[in-house]
C-alpha cells in the first residue's frame, strides 16, 4: 500500500471516530413540551441541521421556528430558498426505507419510462419504456426497452393521471405500437405485481467495432458502491480489448455515492493517479473548522485512486450521453475529468446539481424519521463547479432523444449512441442531420421516471454515517 493510500485510510478511520462522537443528540430543554408531540423531534431536527446543513448560517433562530409542525413540515420550513438554492434536501418517515432507496432497493415494477403524447392532439399520454431492470417483475413479464404502455387498468393515461398511473402494487398494462407517428394500443395486456428488488445499475455494456476503432460503451444508471467491483471488471474487459474510444451513457443516471464517482473517474481519467486531485469538498463553516482541527487543511482534497483497469492511456477523450435526468454524481464524474481530458457531451443539458448529502437518523431510536440534508459542495482540481444551476452542463452536440421507438442499448442506430459514433467518424454535423431527418415525437416532460417516486430523486451522497 502506498503512502497516499495509508494517509487516506488513516484519515477515514479518524473521520469515522469523529462523526460518531459529534452527532448532536442533545435536546434543548426549553423546547421540550409534553403537550406537543412534535417538540422533541423538531428540536432534534434543528440541532442536526445547525451542525451539518451546508447553509446552516442561513437558518432562522431556533426560538423563532414553530415546533408544533409535523417533522416533515418543520424540516421543509428550515430549508434555504427551497426550490431554488436548495432543491434537494428531504426528510422521510422511515430512515430504513430511505437507506434502502439510496442503495437501489425498492418495491418496484422495475421500469424507467419516458412519457409521450400519443398523437398531435395531445389528449392522451403513453409511456415509452427506457429500460427494464434485470430480474425485475417487468423483465419476467417480457417488457423491454422500446415497448409502449398505453393504458393502465384498461384506462387511458392522461395529463392528469400519468404521474401516478404506475404507482399501484398490481398493474394491468395495455401495450401499444408506433404507427405513422402515433402511439396506438394493441391487443396485448400484461398483468404484473411489484416486488422488492435490488437495482442492477450496469444496464448494458458492449465493445463496438467501428472501422479501425474499438468503442467501449457502458450504460450506467446509478452510483452504488456495492457494484464498484463489477464496474472494475467491465473496464478490465475494455482494457483487454484495447478500446480506443469510450461512450459513457449517463442519460438515466440521477446520481448516487460520491465514492463510486471517484472509482469511475479513476477508471477513465487520462494519466491520473492517487497523487492527483480528483475533487475538493466544501462544507459549512462549523464542520470545516472541526474537520480542519482534527485532520488538517488537506482533508478536503480528494485524490484519484490507482485503478489497475484504468483505460485512460488509450483515450484522449470521453463521450458522455446526457439528458435532464443526468445529475449529481454523474455531473461530478464529468467535472472530475474535465481538467485531465476532453469530455464531449452529447444529448441534452444535465440537471445541475453540484452538492451532496448525508443520511441522518436518531441513534437512540426515539423515532424512525431520517433526513437527507445537503451538507457539501464539490469543485474539481481547477476549483470549477459552475454547473450547479438549473441549466447544468450544456452539451457540445445537442441531440433530441425523442425518436421512437427507442432502439436497444448498443444498437448503432440508437439515437444518442449513433450521434457519438458519427462524431467519432467525422463530427457532429452528421449526427444532428440524421436526427433531424427522423420524425420526433413530443415528450410530456424531458425527465424519465420510474414507477416508484422515491427512485426519481437526483442525489449525490457520502457513505452512511457510522453509529455510536
Amino acid at each position: 500500500m502506498n503512502i497516499a493510500n495509508l494517509k487516506s485510510n488513516f484519515f477515514l478511520l479518524l473521520l469515522l471516530v469523529f462523526i460518531a462522537g459529534c452527532k448532536t443528540d442533545e435536546i434543548t430543554p426549553d423546547i421540550v413540551d409534553n403537550n406537543n408531540p412534535n417538540a422533541e423531534i423538531d428540536s432534534w431536527i434543528y440541532d442536526e441541521m445547525t451542525n451539518w446543513y451546508l447553509w446552516a448560517d442561513r437558518l432562522a433562530a431556533k426560538e423563532t421556528t414553530s415546533n408544533e409542525m409535523t417533522p416533515d413540515k418543520y424540516f421543509e420550513s428550515l430549508l434555504y430558498q427551497p426550490g431554488e438554492t436548495d432543491r434537494f434536501s428531504w426528510i422521510q418517515e422511515s430512515a430504513e426505507e430511505l437507506r434502502n432507496s439510496l442503495n437501489g432497493k425498492n418495491t418496484s415494477l422495475g421500469v424507467r419510462t419516458s412519457p409521450f403524447y400519443t398523437d398531435d392532439a395531445r389528449e392522451n399520454v403513453a409511456f415509452s419504456i427506457a429500460y427494464v431492470l434485470k430480474g425485475s417483475p417487468a423483465e419476467r413479464a417480457g417488457l423491454k426497452r422500446g415497448d409502449f404502455i398505453t393504458k393502465v387498468g384498461g384506462n387511458d393515461i392522461t395529463l392528469d393521471t400519468y404521474s401516478s398511473a404506475l404507482t399501484p402494487e398490481n398493474l394491468s398494462l395495455t401495450l401499444g405500437d408506433y404507427i405513422n407517428g402515433n402511439i396506438v394500443s394493441n391487443a396485448t395486456v400484461i398483468n404484473v405485481t411489484k416486488e422488492e428488488i435490488q437495482t442492477n445499475l450496469m444496464q448494458h455494456y458492449s465493445i463496438i467495432t467501428e472501422g479501425n476503432k474499438k468503442i467501449g460503451y457502458l450504460v450506467y444508471t446509478q452510483y452504488l458502491s456495492q457494484y464498484d467491483d463489477e464496474m472494475r471488471r467491465i473496464f478490465g474487459e475494455f482494457k483487454a480489448a484495447g478500446v480506443t474510444e469510450l461512450v459513457l451513457d449517463l442519460r438515466y443516471n440521477g446520481g448516487g455515492y460520491i465514492s463510486s464517482a471517484t472509482t469511475l473517474s479513476s477508471l477513465i481519467g487520462r494519466g491520473v493517479s492517487s497523487s492527483q486531485v480528483c475533487y475538493r469538498d466544501e462544507w459549512n463553516a462549523n464542520i470545516t473548522k472541526q474537520f480542519q482541527d482534527r485532520f488538517g487543511e488537506d482533508y478536503f482534497t480528494k485524490f484519484f485512486r490507482d485503478e489497475a483497469n484504468n483505460i485512460g492511456a488509450s483515450l484522449s477523450r470521453v463521450f458522455v450521453l446526457t439528458s435532464k435526468g443526468t445529475a449529481s454524481a454523474s455531473e461530478l464524474t464529468m467535472n472530475n475529468l474535465l481538467p485531465y481530458m476532453e469530455v464531449i457531451q452529447i444529448g441534452d443539458n444535465t440537471y445541475g446539481k453540484n452538492v451532496g448529502s448525508i443520511t441522518i437518523d436518531d441513534d437512540e431510536k426515539r423515532w424512525k424519521w431520517g433526513m437527507q440534508p445537503i451538507v457539501l459542495r464539490t469543485v474539481n482540481k481547477n476549483g470549477n463547479s459552475d454547473y450547479g444551476s438549473k441549466e447544468g452542463f450544456a452539451p457540445k452536440v445537442r441531440v433530441s432523444d425523442n425518436r421512437l421507438p427507442f432502439q436497444a442499448f448498443g444498437d448503432k442506430k440508437e439515437t444518442l449512441l449513433s450521434a457519438a459514433i458519427e462524431y467519432i467518424n467525422g463530427g457532429p454535423t452528421l449526427a444532428t442531420a440524421a436526427n433531424a431527418r427522423i420524425r420526433s415525437s413530443e415528450r410530456v416532460t424531458p425527465l424519465s421516471v420510474t414507477d416508484n417516486p422515491r427512485e426519481n430523486r437526483f442525489e449525490m451522497y457520502a457513505d452512511p454515517l457510522p453509529k455510536k
